[in-house]
């Protein structure tokens, strides 16, 4: 299902990407060809205006009358030999009359744009004629980009409320699968505690009873934490440090005994706002995973930091790590290496720091055959 989300996502972005290609070479090929036939207006322009100008005397025109009856759009600046500005036209009438330099730095735009033509007014005398892009050829050089630009931003929307509606429909996938594994539990735990009270009653069963006492006390926990998911917990202040003391005395205790643990702390009370039952569970479903990944040797670390602002605990294992490409997938649902996992694990954890005690949950480093490190955040 995850490869199918991922090749779903890259044959859209492949067709984005063909659509944004092909659109800006047709604008790009359209331009072209505009600014081709104004240019030969352009030059039309000036010849027009040369025929004119060397025209009888008896002949009344000058370069206005000219243009207007020929050019509407393009923006016109004449100069004489010395670049002395003589006459423009299609400018912004608004700026010449209020900007004095407005002509100037328009003349020296289009002279990086279009080299100008040159009009023969006699053996001395040339006149230069400067012209920029019309608002149309602007018009079709932008807009695409503009329409790109809006069509991105819808589709970004669109996507933006799809990945919430589904984020939403999974988390009551999870709130429902949690608190119905909590209910199924409640049954036959209710039965194991009556049989418990039975066995406690008769002397040669009271030690069996004590160490099934403490399998149903698990199961009770178990099943307190699934209940708890999908309600905003009740977050309490708790000494952190002795909470992870607890979880790996627990791990311990059934873990090989070539499994080396290690509790390092500079505090012996680091106190945060937490949910006890669910931030245990992370805990030891951490400690559980270094396991897995170790085999049945190695060393498992566990250091606990308190900072200004912040509680880090990192957890290292020296099993056999997370290749890079990975490790920003652990933590998506139903992601896992192992053959029987079913991927939910580190999910749910993530979803446990980071919703409901406001952290962060990360792979901190790890590196193929060397070892992982996950951090825990809690903010103070």
């Amino acid at each position: 299902m995850f490869k199918q989300y991922i090749g779903w996502k890259f044959t859209l972005v492949a067709v984005a990407v063909v659509i944004i290609v092909t659109t800006i070479w047709f604008v790009n090929n359209l331009s072209e060809k505009i600014q081709h036939e104004e240019t030969k207006n352009v030059a039309t322009w000036v010849e027009a205006n040369r025929e004119v100008l060397q025209s009888p005397p008896d002949a009344t025109f000058n370069l206005a009358s000219v243009i207007v009856t020929t050019n509407t759009t393009i923006p016109l600046i004449l100069t004489d030999d010395h670049g002395k500005i003589i006459d423009d036209r299609n400018m912004d009438s608004v700026k010449v009359a209020n900007d004095p330099g407005y002509l100037s730095r328009q003349l020296a735009a289009f002279k990086k744009q279009h080299p100008p033509f040159i009009m023969a007014i006699d053996a001395k005398t040339n006149y230069y004629i400067y012209y920029g892009d019309s608002l149309i050829l602007k018009q079709v050089r932008y807009y695409p980009y503009i329409q790109l630009l809006v069509v991105a931003l819808f589709i970004g929307i669109v996507l933006f409320a799809l990945s919430s509606t589904n984020r939403a429909t999974q988390n009551l996938v999870w709130v429902g699968m949690a608190k119905e594994t909590a209910h199924q539990l409640g049954t036959p735990l209710s039965s194991m505690e009556a049989w418990l009270e039975i066995l406690k009653d008769k002397e040669e069963s009271l030690a069996i009873a004590t160490e099934l006492g403490k399998d149903v006390d698990r199961l009770k926990l178990i099943s307190e934490r699934f209940s708890k998911i999908g309600s905003v917990p009740r977050l309490e202040e708790h000494n952190v440090v002795a909470q992870v003391a607890n979880m790996v005395a627990y791990i311990r205790k059934r873990a090989p005994q070539k499994v080396r643990f290690t509790l390092q702390t500079a505090e012996q009370e680091v106190v945060a706002m937490i949910s006890p039952a669910l931030f245990d569970w992370v805990v030891e479903n951490l400690l559980k995973n270094a396991l897995d990944a170790m085999e049945g040797k190695g060393d498992i670390t566990v250091l606990i930091e308190n900072h200004l602002t912040h509680i880090t605990i990192d957890i290292t294992d020296t099993g056999k790590g997370i290749p890079k490409s990975l490790q920003d997938k652990v933590f998506n649902p139903g992601f896992s290496t192992k053959k029987r996992g079913w991927g939910l694990g580190l999910s749910l954890a993530k979803r446990i720091i980071q919703d409901y005690h406001k952290g962060r949950l990360t792979v901190k480093w790890s590196e193929v055959n060397k070892g992982t490190t996950f951090r825990i955040l809690l903010r103070k």
